[in-house]
């Protein structure tokens, strides 16, 4: 399955989902949920960024340590 039309976001989104992440298309962007189930990132299916890869992964890395859900608590509470 193609994730993305970057070369670098699909190699690490095929890793992601064989190591137990979860993806589905949605409208304009495809959705990774983590393994936790509690958090979910968007996935660029045609990046313009430059920085997309770089985005793209300091995203996962953050939700894979939990630091996202975090981030949003602090700002509800």
């Amino acid at each position: 399955m193609r994730y993305s039309s970057e070369k670098e976001i699909n190699k690490l989104v095929r890793r992601l989902v064989m190591s137990g992440w979860e993806f589905w298309r949605g409208g304009r962007h495809g959705r990774l949920r983590a393994p936790t189930g509690h958090s979910t990132i968007s996935v660029p299916c045609t990046p313009s960024d430059h920085r997309a890869v770089h985005n793209f992964r300091s995203e996962v890395r953050r939700l894979s340590h939990g630091l996202v859900s975090r981030a949003k608590n602090n700002l509800a509470g």
